[in-house]
This record gives structure tokens, C-alpha cells and sequence, in this order.
């Protein structure tokens, strides 16, 4: 009899490639959960043997999956399969009990060996029983049945560009940065402001913008930064001057740099392509975000927009990043989504 499997993961696309990186043969009945308590409910009723768990999910994250599972003594092996790559996030889940960590996208040779070093998987053996019977083959019938949209393709390609870049700017300043789960949408530009949900009404933002082009895409990238923020980034990035309008320009510019081109290098990384990046420019300092954004309000385009919040742990640091794809953006995205799950 072989290992019953539960892919835990709010992301249709993930799920997708996690079941089709497993070895031919592995499984009788892949099982899939899309959120922390609906695998609970699955393991609470033992049907499954080993997890593969996503850290980033809605209402339950994964960090609180795994303390349930040593809270209730449930009898399952977990392996994290997250684009969270941060040193300290890799520390907390072994903590908390898994027994390893793959990062996204899913390597299959990684997970192959990964289950024959736990003992789950041992080559040749469940391939021959396969072709004996096809019921054995559902792993990729399985992920052949999972439906997955722009949306969803897009929010899973910005989760692993997200978390490059958060493991860089963590590596740099020895902090944790918290993971949010990215918002995709198509907005008008008037609207615009809007699709910032994590803004603080009445609080003041400075803006820095930079355009991205590449074969089929064009963009530009934008990151609002908090002005309350400033000064205790700048402490952080071990400025010898703290405050003042040229260190805040400063500030700017540094964190652009590590954001944009870390995330839009993991973007291009994913989809096969380079982008390259044009000359970074400040938009405005100290402004609403509705002013901050008022030129794009003129132009008539749709976007393609990707939000993401980024803030520091135990520190009172927030930024706002917007990749902003045109629309003449989305049939080459659409192209390399069929390609991707067909």
C-alpha cells in the first residue's frame, strides 16, 4: 500500500506543481486541502501520512497548521513547500516540527530525493506496480484536474519574486520580514489608489517609480513608503545620519533597489525572460496616495496590478510595492500560463 499524500496550499497553480513533482506511481489518492483548517479536518481523520504544507495561506498560515499538528499529536510528516525563503522562516517551521523545506517553484529532483531519503519512496518499485495499474498514476491525473486562472498564476509567481526579495532585504538588515498573501487585480488607472488596501488613511506617503520592459511585457514598478517609517529605516540600514530630507530620498532609493530588482528577477526567472529595468525616479514626498499616484489618473488604461505589503517584524516599518503591467501585457502572460499548467 502506498503513502497517502496531502498538498495543503491556497494556490490552484501550486497544487498543481507540487502534485505533478512527485514520483510516478507514489500515491494511490493525492489529497488536496486550499487553506491551514481544511487540511487539519483531513489529518484529524488520518487519511494522510505525509503533508506537503505552504507557509502563505489565508485566515490559517501554515506556522499555525504545524502548531496544531504538535498541539493535537497528529500523526503526519510535513514537508514546507514555500516561496518564504528567509533563513529565520526555514528555523521556525523545523521548530515547529517539519522535517524539511522545499522552496518554490518546486524542484522535482529535490522532492524525489527528498522522499527516498525519508523512506517513502524507493525508485522502480511503485513505477512497475504503475503500469500494472493505472489507479497508481493519479498524481498526474490529479493535477491535470485542477483548473487554474491568470489570477491565481499571477498571485503564485509574485508569492515566489516576493519572497526573493524578502530574503534579501531579511539577509541585509537581520530582520524577518512578514509574508502577505499578494493582491492581483485589473484596475483603471483613475482608479488606481484604490487597489492600495493596506494604505493608512491620513497618513503621508513618498513614492518611487521604475519601468520594466521585456519581450511581450511592460510595466513599471511603484513603492509607497510610510513617512512614519523613515527614520527607523534608515537606523536599519546603518545611515550615519537618521533624518532629513536627503536621507529620505535616500531610503527611497535604497529600498527600490532591493525590492524591484529582486522581485522583478524572480518575475523573470519564472516566465523565462529578462526584464530590463529603466532609470528609478521619486514621484512626491510627504503626499496622500491619491495624490501620489494623480498621473496616472488621466490615462485611460487598464493594469494588470500586483499589491504588495511589505512590513518588518517587531518594527514599525511599512511600504507598499505595485507592479503595474499594461494591458497589452496580458495576452503574453496568458500564453505562458497555457504553456505552464498544460
Amino acid at each position: 500500500m502506498s503513502t497517502q499524500i496531502l498538498i495543503c496550499d491556497d494556490s490552484a497553480l501550486a497544487r498543481k506543481q507540487m502534485a505533478r513533482a512527485l514520483p510516478a506511481g507514489l500515491a494511490d489518492d493525492i489529497l488536496f486541502a486550499t487553506n491551514g483548517e481544511e487540511a487539519l479536518q483531513i489529518l484529524r481523520g488520518h487519511k494522510a501520512e505525509l503533508l506537503f504544507l505552504d507557509l502563505n495561506m489565508p485566515e490559517m498560515d501554515g506556522y499555525q497548521v504545524l502548531e496544531h499538528i504538535r498541539k493535537e499529536d497528529l500523526p503526519v510528516m510535513t514537508i514546507v513547500v514555500s516561496g518564504d525563503i528567509q533563513p529565520e522562516a526555514r528555523e521556525r517551521v523545523r521548530k515547529l516540527g517539519a522535517i524539511d523545506f522545499i522552496k518554490k517553484p518546486t524542484d522535482t529532483g529535490l522532492v524525489t530525493r527528498l522522499l527516498e531519503e525519508y523512506g517513502f519512496y524507493r525508485p522502480g518499485e511503485l513505477e512497475t506496480a504503475a503500469l500494472k495499474d493505472s489507479s497508481l498514476r493519479s498524481s498526474v491525473s490529479k493535477a491535470r484536474e485542477i483548473s487554474v486562472s491568470l489570477n491565481d498564476y499571477l498571485q503564485e509567481i509574485a508569492n515566489v519574486a516576493m519572497g526573493r526579495s524578502s530574503d534579501l532585504l531579511a539577509r541585509l538588515l537581520r530582520v524577518f520580514v512578514k509574508q502577505p498573501i499578494p493582491k492581483v487585480a485589473f484596475i483603471a488607472n483613475s482608479e488606481l489608489h484604490m487597489a492600495i488596501s493596506a494604505a493608512q488613511q491620513g497618513e503621508a506617503y513618498s513614492a518611487v517609480c521604475q519601468g520594466f520592459t521585456g519581450a511581450g511585457l511592460a510595466g513599471e514598478a511603484l513603492l509607497l513608503f510610510q513617512d512614519a517609517s523613515f527614520q527607523e529605516m534608515a537606523e536599519l540600514l546603518h545611515y550615519d545620519v537618521v533624518d532629513g530630507e536627503a536621507v529620505n530620498v535616500e531610503v527611497l532609493m535604497d529600498m527600490s533597489s532591493i525590492l524591484f530588482g529582486a522581485f522583478l528577477n524572480g518575475i523573470g526567472d519564472q516566465l523565462d525572460l529578462k526584464l530590463g529595468l529603466g532609470h528609478p525616479s521619486v514621484l512626491g514626498q510627504h503626499r496622500p496616495i491619491n495624490e501620489l499616484l494623480e498621473h496616472h489618473s488621466k490615462r485611460e488604461e487598464q493594469l494588470l496590478c500586483i499589491e504588495i505589503s511589505y512590513a518588518i517584524e517587531n518594527r514599525d516599518i511599512h511600504c507598499d510595492m505595485l507592479i503595474l503591467f499594461t494591458e497589452d501585457s496580458v495576452p503574453f502572460l496568458e500564453k505562458r500560463l497555457e504553456y505552464l499548467v498544460d
